[in-house]
């Protein structure tokens, strides 16, 4: 796993696969505290990003950790502060997926606020004109199978090393201009201490759940299933 090193740059905690300058934190604490709005994505899931040019980076993408459900008209962007901050925790699990082969967005750095209530935020390396996989699959089905196969691979090694992956669906995986795909959002992430096969009917089971109740071509379940099953026989 890469080198990470720690900080303390005012009120934020910091960990980072480099070493960052004071100047460069400063900039990352000015977008923290830019207002954002989540805003709703294609399969109707609530995220909140920003994007900048990092000095001595390049472009990067802040991701800022939301409150879903009913909770979220309260308490927005605050979490009660149990173990590690959900940014350091998605941080160290893109490090691992990434040293497996597995395509996700390079982590460049995690941040958190101090005290029992805190905010986070995650910094990774912004992928080239993407599109998502439910976005791609409204308008180019051809173009969506030749794809398919790709995120099935990603998607069998995920299952080969035991990772569950909470919330994988085609709305959680990106596609860049030279057809590269990146697999997302691995915040609740975890190992399964379960068989394989478990492992990949919960799978196959959330994929299938998102693609019919977004009405996405039936085609992604399908070659999803078939791909994850002819896996299983190899093996």
């Amino acid at each position: 796993m890469t080198r990470t090193f720690t900080r303390k740059y005012g009120a934020y905690h910091f960990g980072s696969s480099l070493e960052l300058t004071d100047h460069q934190l400063k900039q990352l604490v000015e977008v923290f505290e830019t207002p954002t709005h989540a805003v709703n994505s294609v399969l109707g899931g609530r995220t909140a990003v920003a994007m900048t040019q990092f000095e001595g980076i390049g472009a990067v993408v802040v991701k800022y950790y939301v409150r879903g459900g009913l909770i979220r008209h309260v308490v927005k962007r605050r979490y009660l502060r149990r173990g590690k901050p959900r940014s350091q925790t998605e941080y160290e699990v893109l490090q691992t997926v990434r040293s497996l082969g597995i395509s996700a967005p390079e982590p460049i750095a995690y941040a958190s606020t101090e005290g029992l209530f805190y905010r986070s935020w995650l910094v990774t390396r912004e992928i080239k004109q993407p599109l998502t996989l439910a976005e791609l699959s409204r308008t180019n089905q051809e173009h969506t199978q030749t794809i398919m196969k790709k995120v099935i691979n990603e998607v069998s090694t995920l299952i080969k090393n035991s990772i569950l992956h909470a919330d994988l669906h085609p709305g959680n995986v990106l596609v860049d201009k030279t057809d590269r795909v990146f697999l997302l959002d691995f915040d609740k992430a975890s190992f399964f201490d379960g068989e394989a096969g478990k492992l990949r009917n919960r799978y196959i089971s959330r994929w299938q759940r998102a693609v019919s109740k977004h009405r996405l071509p039936t085609m992604l379940h399908e070659m999803m299933e078939d791909g994850l099953r002819q896996d299983q026989d190899r093996r």
